[in-house]
């Protein structure tokens, strides 16, 4: 039986961790928010961030556009939040609405304001194994994960599947700098089964329900699901058939209650540390 890795509980130290420090600031860390979408779960996730981000004492702005807003309009702000030094660290909730441009305004964002680690100077800094001014949310929560169970990751055989500039392609490199061996899997990669089979830990970042079956499992084998899918009936699934691979792997993580706490965590720690770097 699989030792459940528990994601609530780390994201929880990580955040009283973070209270104590920022209630000794004088200057509170500032989160500008930009949610330019009508995507249900995009809603929820920025309402939690707000929640958290106000938890801890950050001074937190949501700016939230209908489809009237422009790019012109999107870009004018990006540039308005890049010089405001009260604005620490800028977020754009992905999607935007499909007539804007999210690769453009992602790479208007300050890279030392970038958050969620997509700018492709900081995307290219950890290509080299440096550190950037903030690693990408889900893939450092996962690494932050792993070390809290002391599971090592030197000379590990990983596969992680799914190659999304958010999760996969991140965090493949993250483990990577960790001296990991790494194999990224895809939607056409061939024989899946026979790769996942020889692997020490199984990183799977899909969104396709109960992809992940017990014998695709190594016996003793870390699982971590980053995927979630929401039913018809309001259940939620992972990537992981669950019930069945807890009985073959070593690790695993729930959904929900696994990685996803540890995305907002990673993202109210990447705020405070680059309100730490733009206040020494």
């Amino acid at each position: 039986m699989a030792k459940i890795i528990d994601g609530k509980k780390i994201a929880r130290d990580i955040l009283l961790d973070l209270k104590s420090k920022v209630d000794k600031c004088d200057k509170k860390p500032g989160l500008a928010v930009i949610l330019a979408s009508d995507d249900d779960s995009s809603k929820l996730y920025v309402e939690s961030k707000e929640k958290k981000s106000l938890a801890l004492g950050y001074k937190s702005c949501i700016y939230r556009f209908d489809k009237s807003i422009t790019q012109g309009k999107l870009i004018q702000l990006i540039h308005e939040l890049n010089a405001d030094k009260g604005t620490n660290a800028i977020l754009v909730q992905l999607p935007l609405y499909k007539h804007l441009d999210a690769q453009q305004i992602l790479e208007l964002i300050d890279p030392r304001k970038d958050v969620d680690g997509f700018h492709p100077i900081n995307v290219g800094k950890v290509s080299c194994g440096l550190k950037p001014y903030a690693y990408c949310c889900t893939p450092k929560g996962i690494v932050k994960l792993l070390k809290a169970y002391n599971i090592s990751l030197a000379g590990k055989n990983v596969v992680v599947i799914g190659r999304s500039n958010i999760v996969g392609k991140p965090v493949a490199m993250l483990l990577s700098n960790e001296n990991a061996t790494v194999t990224l899997a895809h939607s056409k990669t061939k024989n899946l089964k026979s790769i996942t089979k020889e692997m020490d830990i199984i990183i799977s970042a899909t969104g396709q329900s109960k992809l992940i079956k017990a014998d695709m499992v190594k016996k003793g084998a870390v699982v971590i699901d980053v995927g979630i899918t929401r039913h018809y009936n309001g259940t939620l699934s992972g990537d992981v058939d669950f019930e069945k691979v807890k009985e073959v792997a070593g690790y695993i993580t729930p959904v929900p209650g696994g990685v996803g706490p540890m995305t907002i965590a990673s993202l109210m720690e990447n705020t405070y540390e680059l309100f730490l770097e733009q206040n020494k």
